[in-house]
C-alpha cells in the first residue's frame, strides 16, 4: 500500500458513505478511514430512513446514483407513505429499517466498489500546506496523501455524552470520540462551534403490554425508495402508539434539576423539531400528554427504539416515568436515552460545492455543518464526493439549484443562512415544493448524473423508457375523445357529474374522484395501452396522473423559478468592496463580506438583506 489517494473520506456515517460512493464510482482513488468497519452506515438513533421532506432527500440521492434508498428497500421492514391525504408534493416516504442489516448492507456495496478502500483507524490531524489539503495523519501513525479530503465525523469530533450528571466522553454510546482533529482545523482560519442531539432509550419488547397500545401498520404497495429495487423481501412489521400521561410528567419535572439541559451542564443548543421529553413537558407545560412511537429496531430483535422520548435525565427518572404509562408498567431497558455535545463547523465558511473557502480542496458533510438526520447527511456527502472527484481531475462544479432539488435547498440555506441550530429539513423550507415531488426525483436529477457518468447506461436507458411511456399516457389523454352516452354510465358509479357533450379523456382524468386506472376499465384502448407497461407499471401511472392533474400548478411554480434563475444569472462575487458601498445598510454590509455570495439571487436570501439592498447591487451593476 502507497497511502495515496485522490480523495480521502473521514468517517463512514451516512455522509461518508455516499461521498465515497460517488468518488470512486466516478474514478477516483478514494479511501474511507472509519474507527470501526463494524458500524459502516451506523443508524445512530433512530432505525428509520424518510418522513416529510427527508424522503425526498432520499429518493434524489438514488437518482442521482446514491445508494441510501437501496440500502433502504434492501434492509426495510416497514415502509409507509406519509401524507398521502394532502397533495403530492407533500407525499414522503419513510421506512423502518432492520439496523444490524442496514450496516451489512452497505458494507457489502462498498467493498465491491472499484477503486474505494476502506481503512480502520482514526484520523487526528488534517496536512495542509499554502492553503491547500495535503492528506491525514491518524493514531497509528499511518500518513496518507490525498489531494482532496472530505470530513464527515458526524457527532465524534469531541463527543461528550450526558445521562444526568453522568459524563462520558464518546462520539455514540459504547463508542469513542474524535480527538484533536478539530483544532487542527480551526488552526487554519475556520471557527468551529458546539451543538446537542439525543436519543431515547432502548426497551426490551418482552417487558411490553402492547394491549395497552395502538397498532401501527405500513404499507406494501409498489412505493419504494430506489428507482432500480426489486419489492421489499424482509418480513414487514408494525410499530404501535401509546401517550405519556401526567403522572409520568410529574416524574420527570422532579427530576429537571438533575437535567443536563436545565442544570447548565449543556450549554450547546439542541434541535428545535426533535425536542427531548423534558423540553416537550417545560415548552408545553398546559399539555397532559405527548406521543410516543415504539419502533421495532430489526426483523428478529427484542430491541425497540421509542421515539418521542429522547432524553438526558438521569436514568432512573427516565425509568420511573416510563412506567407510569400502562404499557411500560414492567419496563425493561437495554440502555438509557443520552445527550450527546460535539463539534461543529459554521456551514458559511464553505462553497456550495461544501468545500471550505479557507482550505483550497478540504470537504464537510453532515452534521459536522450543523445539520441532523441521516438522509441530509446523504445528501451532502453525494455533493461533496462528487465535487471532490471534479476538483482532482477537472470539471465544472457541480451544484443543485433550490428548484432543482430538496438537496440544493439544503446546502443554499446552509451556506446563505448558516445554522444557529441543528438543521433538519422540511417541505415549508422549499419555495418550489410542487416541482421537487418524490415521484419524479429521477426525472429532474438521473440525466444529470448520466453526464458526470456517476448514472450508467442502463439506468439511464430505464429513465428513458419510463419516460416515454409517462408521455404516451398523457398525450393518448389528451387526443383521446370521450363521448357523453358511452362514458356518463361509468361517471355516475364513480361519483362525478356525467357529461353534456364530449371531451377530450385528459379533461376526465383531471376530476378528483376519477383515477387512470378507473377510468380505463371503461375505455377499452386505453387500458390496452396501459397493459402494454410491464415494468414498473404502477409507478408510471402515477407519474402520469400527478402531470395531468397538477400540470397548472407545476407550470404556474416553473414560470416563477424562471423568474429567479434571472437573478441567479447575475454574477457579483469579486465584484464589489462591500465595506465602501455606504449605500447599503451596515447590517448588509457584514453580512455580504461574511457571506460572500456568488450571485445576487444568492445575496438575497441571506438574512438581514432587504430588497432595497438588492436594488442598490442592481444599480451599481448597470442594470
Amino acid at each position: 500500500m502507497d497511502f495515496k489517494y485522490d480523495v480521502i473520506v473521514i468517517g463512514a456515517g451516512h455522509a461518508g458513505c455516499e461521498a465515497a460512493a460517488a468518488a470512486a464510482n466516478l474514478g477516483s482513488k478514494t479511501c474511507l478511514i472509519t474507527m470501526d468497519m463494524n458500524k459502516i452506515g451506523q443508524m445512530s438513533c433512530n432505525p428509520a430512513v424518510g418522513g416529510i421532506a427527508k424522503g425526498q432527500i432520499v429518493r434524489e440521492i438514488d437518482a442521482l446514483g446514491g445508494y441510501m434508498g437501496v440500502v433502504t428497500d434492501r434492509t426495510a421492514i416497514q415502509f409507509r407513505m406519509l401524507n398521502r391525504s394532502k397533495g403530492p408534493a407533500m407525499w414522503s416516504p419513510r421506512a423502518q429499517c432492520d439496523r444490524g442489516k442496514f450496516i451489512w448492507a452497505w458494507r457489502e456495496i462498498l467493498e465491491n466498489i472499484p477503486n474505494l478502500h476502506i481503512w480502520q483507524d482514526t484520523v487526528e490531524e488534517l496536512l495542509v500546506e499554502n492553503g491547500e489539503v495535503t492528506g491525514v495523519s491518524t493514531c497509528w501513525g499511518v500518513t496518507f496523501q490525498a489531494k482532496c479530503v472530505i470530513l464527515t465525523a458526524g457527532t465524534f469530533l469531541n463527543g461528550l455524552m450526558h445521562v444526568g450528571k453522568k459524563m462520558l466522553a464518546g462520539g455514540r454510546c459504547a463508542e469513542p470520540a474524535s480527538y484533536h482533529l478539530t483544532e487542527s482545523i480551526t488552526r487554519h482560519g475556520i471557527t468551529a462551534d458546539r451543538m446537542k442531539t439525543g436519543t431515547p432509550v432502548r426497551i426490551d419488547a418482552r417487558s411490553v403490554h402492547f394491549e395497552h397500545m395502538e397498532t401501527q401498520d405500513g404499507e406494501n404497495d409498489f412505493h419504494r425508495f430506489s428507482f432500480i429495487s426489486e419489492p421489499r423481501k424482509l418480513k414487514q412489521l408494525q410499530c404501535w402508539t401509546c401517550f405519556t400521561n401526567e403522572e409520568s410528567h410529574k416524574i420527570l419535572r422532579n427530576g429537571l434539576v438533575d437535567s443536563p439541559l436545565y442544570n447548565g451542564q449543556i450549554q450547546s443548543i439542541g434541535p428545535r423539531y426533535c425536542p427531548s421529553i423534558e423540553t416537550k413537558i417545560v415548552t408545553f407545560p398546559d399539555k397532559s400528554q405527548h406521543q410516543l412511537f415504539l419502533e421495532p429496531e430489526g426483523e428478529s430483535t427484542n430491541e425497540l427504539y421509542l421515539n418521542g422520548f429522547s432524553s438526558s435525565l438521569p436514568m432512573d427518572i427516565q425509568i420511573a416515568a416510563l412506567k407510569q404509562i400502562p404499557a411500560f408498567k414492567d419496563l425493561v431497558i437495554y440502555r438509557p436515552g443520552y445527550a450527546i455535545e460535539y463539534d461543529y463547523f459554521d456551514p458559511t465558511q464553505l462553497k456550495h460545492t461544501l468545500e471550505t473557502k479557507a482550505i483550497h480542496n478540504l470537504f464537510l458533510a453532515g452534521q459536522v455543518n450543523g445539520t441532523t438526520g441521516y438522509e441530509e447527511a446523504g445528501g451532502q456527502g453525494i455533493i461533496a464526493g462528487i465535487n471532490a472527484h471534479i476538483n482532482c481531475h477537472g470539471g465544472e462544479p457541480f451544484v443543485l439549484g433550490r428548484d432543482e432539488a430538496y438537496i440544493g435547498v439544503l446546502i443554499d440555506d446552509l451556506v446563505t443562512k448558516g445554522v444557529d441550530e441543528p438543521y433538519r429539513m422540511f417541505t415549508s423550507r422549499a419555495e418550489y415544493r410542487i416541482l421537487l415531488r418524490q415521484d419524479d426525483a429521477d426525472m429532474r436529477l438521473t440525466e444529470r448524473a448520466y453526464k458526470l457518468g456517476l448514472v450508467k447506461q442502463d439506468r439511464y436507458d430505464l429513465l428513458c423508457s419510463k419516460r416515454e411511456a409517462v408521455n404516451g399516457i398523457i398525450e393518448f389523454a389528451k387526443k383521446f375523445s370521450i363521448k357523453a352516452a358511452l362514458i356518463n354510465d361509468a361517471l355516475i358509479q364513480m361519483g362525478t357529474a356525467p357529461l353534456t357533450h364530449g371531451c377530450k379523456l385528459i379533461d376526465l382524468i383531471i376530476r378528483p374522484q376519477i383515477s387512470i386506472e378507473s377510468i380505463a376499465e371503461h375505455i377499452p384502448s386505453f387500458k390496452a395501452l396501459l397493459d402494454k407497461i410491464t415494468d414498473r407499471k404502477e409507478e408510471i401511472i402515477e407519474a402520469a396522473e400527478v402531470l395531468i392533474k397538477y400540470q397548472g400548478y407545476i407550470d404556474r411554480e416553473r414560470l416563477i423559478a424562471d423568474k429567479i434563475h434571472r437573478l441567479e444569472s447575475i454574477r457579483i462575487k469579486g465584484k464589489f468592496d462591500y465595506n465602501s458601498l455606504n449605500s447599503l445598510s451596515t447590517e448588509a454590509r457584514q453580512k455580504l463580506i461574511k457571506i460572500d455570495p456568488e450571485t445576487l439571487a444568492q445575496a438575497s436570501r441571506i438574512p438581514g438583506i432587504s430588497p432595497s439592498d438588492i436594488n442598490v447591487l442592481l444599480v451599481l451593476l448597470g442594470r
